[in-house]
């Protein structure tokens, strides 16, 4: 009979192919993309191995037909983190993922300024009010003041799987933004690199020894005075977007910090409108989309 805790924990399963006949346990989770940090917290931690239902060691031998379960040690939620009743829209979730669409003038996670109010402890009162057994893996971050999707790891795991895809460039993300000026191009490619401000400890610029960044864009529609635009990262650089629309003359509308002016609409004019990534266990590709909000209508109504 197993215990409320060793229900909540997360496991894994896979049944043995022939392929792997004779493998050794350690190589077949290896094979799986269980890391090394994931083995020892099994080992020290509380986690569990088993084939067949037995307990084993990762030096076990597999056969064919073999049921191997891989059972992880229960998380806690992060220290400092402090679980908030807060709204939260939810545009879909199953035992690994959750997908938020964040509002504007939200933290994605607390900060020493704001301990309260992200869609971190929003989500860990989430968890908290479902008895889930996890703290909050946020996989793609927005800045306080964009608008849009974010996706979620409901543990360590999954967390390590998506990153893995992240860095291998397979989770795409979409952006809208509505940019200061009339673009001369419908179209274009900006490749320019992006380190530090010297003079600030929150800005980015453009600089010859920063990293390698570059961001397409495409208008939507432009006037004059305004340009609506859909972008797409193939770097992933801290505000890259705001400093490459900067960095060619065409600042976000409402991005101060950038160049940009409060008096069209008084944030950073972005928003994440799509993302598509592979299911860390399903393996099915998965894309979600989400409207633009309403400033941005208002905006461009005007």
């Amino acid at each position: 009979m197993s215990t409320n805790n060793e229900s909540k924990q997360f496991r894994l399963s896979w049944t043995v192919e022939s392929k792997d006949e004779g493998k050794l346990l350690r190589n077949f989770l290896n094979e799986h993309k269980i890391s090394k940090k994931g083995l020892t917290s099994i080992k020290y931690r509380g986690g569990e191995l088993s084939v067949n239902g037995k307990v084993v060691t990762v030096r076990y031998p597999l056969h064919e037909g073999d049921i191997v379960e891989v059972v992880f040690p229960l998380e806690e939620i992060s220290l400092g983190l402090i679980p908030e009743k807060l709204p939260l829209v939810i545009r879909y979730e199953d035992e690994s993922i959750i997908i938020l669409a964040k509002p504007a003038y939200q933290s994605t996670i607390p900060s020493r300024e704001r301990p309260r109010g992200s869609l971190a402890n929003a989500l860990a009162g989430y968890y908290e009010s479902k008895d889930v057994a996890s703290t909050v893996h946020v996989v793609t971050r927005l800045d306080r003041n964009t608008s849009g999707l974010v996706l979620i790891a409901k543990h360590s795991h999954i967390h390590h799987l998506l990153s893995a895809q992240q860095k291998a460039g397979l989770i795409t993300r979409t952006y809208q933004a509505i940019a200061e000026g009339q673009l001369e191009e419908e179209s274009g490619r900006i490749e320019a690199p992006i380190g530090r401000n010297p003079e600030s400890i929150i800005t980015r610029m453009v600089r010859e020894d920063g990293k390698y960044a570059c961001t397409l864009y495409r208008v939507i529609q432009s006037s004059p005075i305004i340009s609506y635009l859909e972008l797409q990262l193939l770097t992933g650089r801290t505000h890259q977007i705001r400093v490459h629309m900067a960095h060619i003359g065409h600042p976000l509308a409402g991005d101060d910090l950038y160049g940009g002016t409060t008096t069209l609409i008084p944030r950073q004019a972005l928003h994440c409108a799509k993302i598509e990534f592979t299911h860390p266990l399903t393996g099915d590709r998965m894309t979600f989309e989400e409207p633009a909000p309403g400033d941005f209508q208002e905006l461009l109504n005007r």
